[in-house]
């Protein structure tokens, strides 16, 4: 099963996406796609480039010296099952730093719709939102729990949401007037993927379900529009949940990033 999934993973979700928001742009560059325009570059290949040697490392410097021109971070989004082997340490020569390590898992929906809790936890409420007031709320949420400035947060989901309406769902999840956890579903066209995103919740109110609850609501959005897997990156935290609920890993996937000065 692990290898289906993965060869799903990687014929599906690895090739070039179509554009969602107005001013991010995609361009190819031998075999690995840039993505520009967003909050800091993103750089993404297919499972084996097929470069080596001096002509990796130059595709590397190419990419590293584009965005560097524009004066933004590059993100080089590696997995752990690439190949050329030694990519990531070329990426590291050339002065890409590296970011947590996620595991990248699938479900299969019909298997996780069926097994996940319905409806959220008492005395919590669930509200698909796309206000740009209620987004801001969200990326407030987001910035206590991460404490760090997520403002950028509110106006990428706002962007998304104008562009495609139909591309992602946004949930908020509510309980004494504020909102205490949230997490949204992104449909991929042209695949038979949907990927979760999002899934914080606040210090005071974890432990009682939400999250699982969250997951279990996105499966049956997932559903309803006929997705067959469920895609997400996951921390060391919610691996375990999401393993409860169906998902299996399938390998993982690490950020080297570049940085200007």
């Amino acid at each position: 099963m692990i290898s289906d999934l993965l060869g799903a993973y990687d014929g599906q979700l690895r090739g070039e996406p179509a554009p969602v928001v107005p001013g991010v742009f995609y361009e190819r560059d031998g075999p690995v796609v840039r993505i520009v325009g967003e909050r800091r570059g993103l750089v993404t290949g297919p499972r084996d480039l097929g470069v080596e040697g001096p002509d990796l490392d130059a595709l590397i410097v190419r990419q590293r010296d584009y965005f560097a021109a524009r004066g933004e971070a590059v993100e080089w989004k590696t997995r752990a099952h690439d190949t050329p082997a030694d990519l990531t340490g070329r990426l590291a020569r050339a002065g890409f730093a590296t970011e947590d390590t996620e595991t990248v898992m699938i479900a299969r929906v019909a298997d996780g719709a069926a097994a996940a809790p319905a409806g959220p936890p008492a005395g919590v409420a669930f509200r698909e939102v796309n206000a740009v007031t209620d987004l801001r709320r969200i990326a407030d949420m987001e910035a206590e729990v991460w404490g760090a400035d997520m403002g950028w947060l509110a106006d990428d989901l706002a962007a998304r949401v104008a562009a495609a309406p139909d591309g992602l769902v946004v949930l908020a999840a509510e309980a004494d007037g504020r909102i205490v956890a949230s997490g949204w579903l992104v449909f991929r066209p042209g695949t038979e993927f949907a990927s979760l995103w999002g899934g914080s919740t606040l210090a005071a109110w974890r432990g009682r379900g939400i999250y699982r609850a969250l997951v279990a609501e996105r499966f049956r959005l997932a559903a309803e529009r006929g997705v067959r897997y469920l895609q997400v990156d996951a921390s060391d935290a919610s691996r375990p949940i999401l393993a409860r609920l169906g998902f299996h890993p399938v390998t993982t996937t690490t950020p080297y990033v570049w940085t200007p000065s």
